[in-house]
Order: structure tokens, then sequence, then C-alpha cells
């Protein structure tokens, strides 16, 4: 629908195709054509010359949005380079970014796009990886720091001209596209972390050019199936591939596509005019576009991610044995090929937390409160295990002597090297999960009981990557190679992973439990033996572990991204003054320091603009009054809602309404610590949402209301970024010097006290 285009037509017993008709053949100048405060403002095409439309266009759609990019662009990279120091996260992301040059292997909670293109930024600055971007450290000179901030604040600045086409293409008056566009392009909080190396920009961007696709495949939603529309489908998927791959918050705008395209489906199955075999091409083209496309742009971001982390790094723990020693410089030792029994070994999971099997001198603090059992990556000590016969099979033999192989279904004990104790389960409940028996230390060497017993049992044996190495026994335990589970003797349940972690008491780690498991593929109780050693067996040097599998690797690495994001809890035993509620937020309450708050560097506060973020969390509210407006309206009979109308609502405001939703709503349920930067994302569409609303308010009245009111807005938005400009473009001096900042009492932004 045009700009010309009414919200909303007048009720009559005309039919409705017919009433729309009358309705646009009438004189624009006829006052009776407006039925309420539902129609758009129009221009008279009679009265305007095609020379003067086409200036008027170029001045606003091509010269209004350069303009406002450039300042934008400005505003991101003024004074850039002032504080020479390594800010906040930084200290994370520049070392990530660090690690593609090194091409040492790392773990982190979100996905790696972000942080490859934060490498190339480095990498095009010619940095050579070896600063640590410790935090608060001074640059050296041969950092280009100035170059990666640069890189990363274009993300920042692009925002600007992709919230305008976002508003132009959901059909808001030049009014409210400029308005939108302005405050975007002066918002504090999206100037102060363009500034840095941070990852917030590019979601940002990414999730603002997912939306804006959704709002042009809108626009074009007359031209479906044409060449222009289709590209703008692929883009939209495109999109969604990126956003997720930067962060998983990038689902949330996915939702909203998903909930656009459901809807329009749903449109299209009761459209008469539309064929059965064109209907099924519209599914078609959607699932390709908006499900394996951005799945696939997902999945390429991980095989560079491997194809560049070659080398043992600090994030090995993260991942299974086999990709671990395939890596250049592994820890994990050649050892000999045949797991006998007295040999230490050291045993890592299959399930969704890839750890090794851990046992230490603290007790469960109920259950049995015996010693704990869990999963951790990392090495140490407490990883290793003794392999026992059974208690039930004694066998006396001379270890040095008599190499005794551990078989398919044998039954072994697991004794614990640090504490002596016994590999053990019982009948008692487990911690964490929910219809599973507790693992616990239990026990010595000496003393114990059948319930110390395991069954091997071999579920795959993988060949040596070496063609010239023979063949192993497919009966007999090896390391790395071999893949088996572990069946309670007495319980029958089997050793498992539960892919939980436990909580402060068990220091986070992983939850080992005994779990009933019908089927052999369950890899959650699949377990492979890492580290070997027997003194008296030699090691085979010509041997060649098997290459790790792409798709396990991949999937791993997402179940370990996502068992470090449920770690990430607020810690009560300790006070986080960067950390804040969800509830703070829309509220403006606090914002966050980003650097130390010393008179001699420039220092940045991490806050929204008060008249933003106040302004559109207000709109929140009095949108939700217009959609009660309009339903009362509706059910009175007094408003016709066509499909054009209620998709005209829908995407001005329902849908940035629901998009705010969704990247506000997660934060409240969820447990992990929060910080103001998590609300980046919602308050862009707080924004929208507040330009809906505006527009909705005012695109019908007189000229001589309607200027003034965004004159206002207008001033009121640059005159707040002028006051607050500081918190963003570097607090420079004496903190005292700045108290006329201090709005709120819990804005501590003057305040003498340092946190970092």
């Amino acid at each position: 629908m045009s700009e010309a285009t009414a919200f909303a037509l007048p009720s009559s017993d005309l039919n409705l195709r017919e009433r729309s008709k009358n309705f646009h053949s009438r004189p624009v100048n006829d006052t009776n054509a407006i039925p309420s405060n539902l129609e758009i403002d129009k221009e008279k095409p009679s009265t305007i010359s095609t020379k003067t439309l086409s200036l008027r266009n170029i001045i606003l759609d091509i010269l209004g949005p350069i303009i406002l990019t450039v300042l934008s662009f400005y505003l991101r990279f003024n004074d850039i380079d002032k504080n020479e120091t390594v800010v906040w996260d930084e200290a994370h992301f520049g070392k990530f970014g660090s690690y593609y040059l090194k091409h040492e292997f790392y773990h982190d909670v979100h996905p790696p796009l972000g942080k490859m293109l934060i490498g190339l930024s480095e990498w095009l600055a010619g940095f050579d990886g070896d600063f640590g971007f410790d935090s608060n450290k001074r640059y050296p000179s041969e950092v280009n720091f100035k170059f990666m901030r640069q890189f990363n604040a274009t993300f920042g600045a692009l925002c600007v001209p992709v919230a305008f086409f976002t508003a132009k293409w959901m059909d808001f008056d030049y009014y409210t596209i400029y308005l939108i566009s302005l405050m975007v392009t002066l918002e504090h909080s999206y100037i102060a972390l363009s500034k840095f190396i941070l990852l917030d920009s590019m979601l940002l961007f990414f999730t603002m050019t997912t939306f804006a696709c959704m709002c042009k495949l809108y626009s074009l939603r007359n031209k479906c199936l044409t060449r222009q529309w289709s590209m703008w489908m692929s883009l939209t998927g495109l999109s969604i591939g990126c956003v997720c791959s930067v962060k998983w918050v990038g689902l949330f705008v996915t939702l909203v596509v998903g909930l656009y395209t459901v809807m329009e489906l749903f449109q299209f199955f009761y459209d008469t005019n539309l064929s059965r075999s064109k209907y099924y091409k519209h599914w078609i083209i959607r699932i390709i576009n908006l499900i394996i496309v951005p799945f696939l742009v997902y999945l390429f971001c991980f095989k560079i991610h491997f194809t560049l982390l070659y080398k043992s790094g600090t994030g090995d723990s993260a991942t299974n044995t086999l990709f671990q020693i395939n890596l250049e410089g592994t820890t994990i030792e050649n050892s000999p090929r045949n797991v006998v029994y007295d040999s230490e070994v050291t045993l890592r999971s299959h399930g969704l937390s890839p750890n090794l099997l851990h046992s230490h001198a603290q007790v469960y603090p109920d259950g049995s409160h015996q010693r704990q059992i869990t999963g951790y990556g990392f090495s140490d000590t407490n990883n290793n295990w003794i392999i026992k016969f059974a208690r039930t099979k004694m066998v006396y033999f001379d270890p040095e002597r008599d190499f005794i192989s551990v078989r398919d279904g044998d039954e072994i004990r697991l004794l614990h090297k640090n504490t002596n104790s016994n590999l053990h389960s019982h009948e008692v409940p487990s911690h964490v999960s929910r219809g599973n028996w507790e693992v616990s230390g239990y026990g010595s060497d000496d003393v114990g009981d059948q319930k110390d017993d395991w069954v091997v049992e071999i579920v795959k044996q993988m060949d040596s990557a070496n063609p010239n190495f023979p063949k192993e026994d497919p009966e007999i335990l090896h390391p790395v190679s071999t893949f088996f589970r572990l069946r309670h003797k007495v319980l029958g349940c089997y050793l498992t992973s539960t892919g939980l972690s436990y909580p402060s008491w068990g220091f986070s780690q992983a939850e080992i439990v005994c779990k009933n498991s019908w089927s052999k593929h369950d890899k959650s109780t699949w377990w492979n033996i890492e580290g070997h050693w027997n003194e008296h067996l030699s090691i085979d040097e010509s041997y060649v572990p098997p290459k790790s599998n792409f798709w396990t690797d991949f999937v791993l690495i997402n179940f370990a991204m996502a068992s470090s994001n449920n770690a990430l809890v607020p810690d009560e035993d300790k006070y986080d003054p960067l950390a804040s509620d969800f509830w703070e937020w829309p509220i403006l309450y606090r914002g966050l320091r980003m650097c130390n708050w010393v008179t001699t560097s420039y220092k940045y506060y991490l806050m929204g603009s008060p008249f933003n973020t106040w302004i559109s969390t207000l709109s929140l509210f009095i949108f939700c009054g217009i959609v009660s407006s309009i339903v009362y309206k509706y059910k009175r009979q007094s408003l016709v809602m066509s499909t054009d109308l209620f998709w005209k609502l829908s995407i001005q405001g329902g849908f940035p309404f629901v998009a705010w939703i969704a990247h506000y709503l997660p934060f409240v349920v969820m447990g992990r610590v929060t910080y103001v930067h998590h609300y980046v994302p919602a308050l862009y569409f707080a924004i929208l949402v507040f330009g809906f609303v505006t527009h909705y308010l005012l695109h019908t009245r007189h000229f001589l209301i309607k200027l003034p009111v965004y004159v206002l807005l207008y001033s009121g938005c640059v005159y707040v970024y002028i006051l607050f400009s500081p918190i963003c473009q570097g607090i420079v001096g004496r903190n005292a010097n700045y108290t006329n900042l201090k709005w709120l009492p819990s804005w501590n932004i003057v305040d003498d006290v340092n946190f970092l």
C-alpha cells in the first residue's frame, strides 16, 4: 500500500473493493476523503511537477540519508583512539581475533563470525597477534588499534542507512523516517559500543538488516516470485545466517521473520486466486531461503573457524579427543595401543559436555555425601583413573610381566588415583537431572562392594589414518579410537554426562550420572580413553589417529557453547558492579563504566540516550493503548479492517513491538548474568514502535500542528545528544566537571569510586 492509501476505509454497505475504489477516486482536496485519524497524509500529484518530484526524491531519498550516514561515521570515528588502553570486552574479543592470526583453537560462548571479522580487521591492520589484549593495558605503538576500532565502527555507522530505508519500506512518512534515523544516529549507547573492538555493533547491524529485508519483502508483497522479490528473499536468509553467526540472540529476530512468514503463508492459503502449485512454490522458496540458506551460512562459518584454528590452544578442552589430537601441538601424547589392567587412563565423554571424568576430595552436600564425580575439560591429575579387576573377579597377576587387555564385555573397576576411591553408583537420585542415579567416589582399593563394578561395552572402533598401520582387534579397548559404554553391574544403568552443570558446590562442572539408556546410539553414554600411561608397555610411533568428523565437531562445539552460556550465572557471593537487571534497561536506571574512571584518560559510560530510551519506553504503553482502541473500534464495527490495513498496522507497529518483546523477554526469564549492552537490539525496536506511535497520532493532523511537534522531537533528540555527548565521545578531566549529567542518583557518571 502506498502513502496515498488510507489506513482504514469508511464503513458502509458497499462491497469493500468497491468502497476502496470509490475512496481513491475522490478528489484529493475533498475533506470527506479523510474518514478517521487512521489515514495517511498525501501529496497532491496534480499540483507537483515531475521535475519537482524528482528533485524532492533526490533530496529526501538520496541526499538526506547520505548526510545522516556521514554524520553517523563522524560521530563514531571521532576521537576513536583517544583511549589508548584495552577497554572493557576488547580484552575478550580482541584476543579472540588474534587467535585466528596465530591459528590457535579457542572456545567462546558465541558463534565465530563476529570474531572472525575482528580477526580480519587485525590482519588488515598488520597485527601479528602477539599482543595479549590484557584489560586496561596500553596498546603498544606497533598495534594499529585505531584501524581495528574503525573497522568495528563501520558496522555501527551503517546502521543509520539501514534504519532509514527500513522506516521507508515500512511506509512511514518522511517526518517519521527522519526522526527514526536521527534517533539511531545520535543514540549514545550505539556510538559508545561502535568505538571499540566488540561484537555489539555487528550484532545490531545484522539484526537491523534482517528486519529491513523483512520490511522490503512487505513492500514487494504485490510482486511475489519476481526476480527482485527473490533477491530480497535470498538476502533475508543471508542476513539471518549472519546475525545468528555473530551471537545466538540473532535467533530472536529470526523468530520475528518466522512469524511474518507464517502469517503470509496463512493468507496465501485462503487466496482463491493463487493456484496450489504456486502456493507450494511459496513454501519451497521460503524453506530454502529462510531455513536452509541461514543454516548453510552458520555451518560455513564454523567450517572456516575450524580450518583457520588448526593449532592447539586454550579451547581444546571444549572439544572431543579426535579433534584435539589432530591439532598441531596437541598435548595428547601417543600411547600404548592396548589398554591393560593396572593402566592409568583418562576418559572423555562423547555427550553434550565432552569433558573428562573427574573426581576430587569434595563431597556431595546431600544424597550420599560421598565424593563428587564430575566432568572437567582441563588437564588435571584429578582426571586420572586406574583400571582394576571387578570386585567379583579379583585376579592376582604381576603388572610388570602379565599384560591382560581390557576386552568387550569385561567387568572392571575404576580407581581414582588421587583420592583412592572407586567409581560407584547406587539408588540415590542424581543432583541436577531427574530420573537418574548419583555417581560417586566410594571406598578404596581394598574397601568396596559390587556397586563399584562396571561392564565394558564397545560400540565403535576406528582405524588409524595411517593405511599401513595394522588393523587392531575390535574386541580390545584402545586409546583414542575405541568408543565404549560403561554399564553398571548391579543397576544396569550407564555412566553418562548429561550436559548439565552442578551448582557452585560442584564448581559448575559437568554432571555425571548413571542413566538408563535403551540405545547404544545414545552418545551421552559413550566414552573413549584419551590419556593412557603404562611404563611397562611400548609405544608404536607409526600410529596415526583417525581424523575427526566435521559434523561431530560442529554439534559438540555448539553444545559446549550452550553449556558455557548456562554457566554464566550470577555469583550471589560476589558483587558485580557492572551487571544490571532487566527492569533497569527500559527506564535507564543505571549505566556501565566501560573503562578505568581515572582523571588522566578518556572515560566512556555505556548508557542509552535519555531522550531515546525514555520516550520509546513510554511509546510501548501508548502502543498498547492504540491497539486496544483499534480492537474496540473494530468490534464496534466503526472500523473496517481490510487485509491491507491489517498488514500496514502489523508491519509498522505490530512486528516492531513483537520484536521488542522477543529481544527483551528472554533476558527477563533467563538466569544468566546480564549487562546494559544486552538491551541494545531491543532499544532499536522500541524506537520503531515510537515511530509508529508518532506517525499514528500525527499523520492526519494539520501541518501547523504536525511540523512544530516534529521539530520539537528533532530538537529534543539533538539537544539531549549534545548534552550527554561526553558519555560516548569521552569524559575528559575531573569527574566533577560533569555533575550536570547526573540526572538520576543511580547514575555513577561522576562518582569517584572506580570499579575497574
